[in-house]
């Protein structure tokens, strides 16, 4: 997909959106060849998709073999609005917090009192965490108003025609 497509589809308002949220899931292959899909915090720094992880989590030896990924970023509401992104992931070993992971958005909210409880609490877990940098190669907006799944689409051309 040509970087021009890319940047077209995540400036827009509803893409925004979603890139605005602090979670999504990530798939990835694991180490015995099978499927992984799981939740994760994301930061968008308006180029790449941060998600920072431990520096022990079972994914980094997966991800290090394999960076191919794909994330998933979606509403609960109906109709759902839906992010799909694939691209590599590059892996920032940090000394510390990286800074993505305390500036979630808050779409998941907290009491300035659990906050500062959730900050503290990182600050004494991690001495150290990884960057997960995914850099979008392939991205699609499904908004049900403009944008439909791919098949659906297909089936609308086919009764059309």
């Amino acid at each position: 997909m040509r970087q021009s497509a890319i940047d077209e589809i995540l400036n827009r308002p509803y893409s925004q959106e979603l890139l605005a949220r602090d979670m999504a899931r990530l798939a990835y292959t694991a180490l015995d060849g099978t499927p992984r899909a799981i939740p994760i915090s994301i930061h968008w720094n308006g180029k790449e998709i941060v998600m920072c992880t431990s520096t022990n989590a079972p994914k980094l030896a997966s991800l290090r073999r394999n960076p191919a990924v794909a994330l998933t970023i979606d509403t609960e509401s109906h109709p759902p609005k839906i992010l799909l992104l694939r691209g590599t992931v590059e892996l920032d070993h940090v000394d510390g917090i990286p800074d993505e992971y305390m500036q979630w958005n808050g779409t998941y909210e907290m009491t300035p009192e659990q906050r500062a409880e959730w900050e503290e609490n990182v600050k004494s877990l991690y001495e150290s965490m990884v960057r997960i940098v995914m850099t979008p190669t392939w991205v699609k907006l499904i908004d049900f108003e403009e944008t439909l799944p791919t098949a659906v689409e297909e089936l609308i051309r086919r009764q059309s025609a």
